[in-house]
């Protein structure tokens, strides 16, 4: 049987939620999107989440949020999945990137907070950290770590120099639902957070994604933006704002509330696979497995992510396991070196070398939640094989 990158764990519990939702007349803002908010705050440990029809459209609206606009800076990474730079661009502010940390891939909050001083005093200490072509330049907003692959960022240092320098701190959570840093869960660690819910998420809606904060206001505005711009006194063709179509539907929301109640299991079965992976892997040397950090309490694994250290080529090895019929990915190629980043902004190779470095030697294996052991296994010998030409 095929092994297939990655497989949305699903039961008939979720089935028989969705078919529930069908025998009614409420295919959108309904009751089930209320109860998908209301578990998910309550298993942050939140006051507030509110359902959206993606990850990459609450993080747009905590741009919005920030009050970042036009040539505004927000500091992110550019080791990431572009929603989270491309989220920045949608309100015309500028996304300033910063290198990352080449343990865990996250972003190096020591660089975060040098970029944040030579940003504010502003003139040639701020040009270092400008992309080479770029506007007319307005105010520092915040800054958006990311937690790759599930690990979270180190959030203490970032949100240290965050206050000193009253910056808004936007958590791109989208792969890390039920991790901890030292204890605290991803998404209650900045001023609002964002988890997804694509097919290969730790948990799924089809599409679909959740802003979590703690401010009243926040909350509010985000409700008025995924829904039109509209305000809760409104009339319904009535719209106090811009907004969008964002919002997340009833069929969704259903597989969301069934899918939340297994979420501790969903964990589990990845923390299992990711060790079957961990151990047959052991004795290759060419392979480097993921590094968690001390500050990683749970790791909520999205995706297995090895390195092909040298002399063993990356893509060489892809091509060998994608010829024995096992899929695989690079995870990722840096956001500055996408064509669209490099034609606007004259982003150039050797621009973030530990992000480079990263993104030629990282390689995403099969995985989720309903992957076996002898997969596992499957895999691993190829890979041994794919190793040694």
């Amino acid at each position: 049987m095929p092994i297939p990158m990655s497989s949305p764990d699903i039961t008939a519990a979720e089935i028989a939620a969705v078919n529930q939702v069908l025998q009614t007349s409420y295919l959108s803002i309904g009751p089930q999107i209320v109860a998908f908010e209301q578990a998910m705050a309550q298993y942050v440990g939140l006051p507030h989440a509110v359902g959206v029809n993606s990850g990459t459209s609450g993080l747009h609206l905590c741009c919005i949020a920030t009050g970042a606009r036009d040539g505004d800076l927000v500091i992110t990474t550019p080791f990431s999945f572009i929603a989270s730079a491309n989220s920045i661009l949608y309100e015309r502010a500028l996304p300033v990137f910063v290198d990352v940390d080449p343990a865990t891939g996250n972003i190096d909050p020591h660089l975060v907070a040098e970029a944040v001083a030579d940003l504010v005093r502003g003139g040639a200490a701020a040009a270092r950290w400008l992309p080479r072509r770029y506007g007319p330049i307005g105010t520092l907003k915040a800054i958006m770590p990311v937690h790759a692959f599930g690990q979270p960022a180190d959030m203490d240092p970032i949100n240290a120099v965050a206050a000193e320098y009253g910056l808004r701190v936007i958590e791109d959570a989208c792969e890390a639902i039920g991790s901890t840093y030292k204890g605290q869960m991803a998404g209650t660690l900045g001023d609002a957070a964002v988890f997804a819910f694509y097919p290969n998420k730790q948990m799924t809606t089809g599409e679909g994604g959740m802003i979590v904060t703690r401010h009243d206001d926040w909350a509010t505005l985000f409700r008025s933006l995924r829904n039109q711009g509209r305000d809760v006194f409104d009339a319904w063709l009535n719209h106090t704002r811009l907004g969008y179509n964002y919002r997340l539907d009833e069929l969704s929301a259903a597989l969301g509330v069934a899918q939340l109640q297994r979420i501790e299991e969903l964990i589990a079965r990845r923390a299992q696979v990711a060790a079957w992976y961990h151990e047959q892997l052991a004795d290759l040397e060419l392979v480097e497995r993921p590094q968690l950090s001390p500050h990683t309490t749970r790791m909520s694994w999205f995706v297995y992510v090895v390195r092909i250290l040298p002399p063993a080529d990356r893509n060489t090895v892809m091509q060998r396991l994608a010829a024995a019929g096992i899929p695989c990915r690079p995870y990722f190629t840096p956001i500055h070196l996408q064509p669209f980043y490099r034609e606007l902004f004259g982003y150039e190779q050797g621009d973030f070398p530990v992000t480079e470095r990263l993104g030629a030697i990282s390689l995403a294996l099969p995985f989720s939640s309903v992957m076996r052991e002898e997969q596992v296994t499957e895999v691993v010998h190829h890979l041994r094989a794919a190793l040694t030409g």
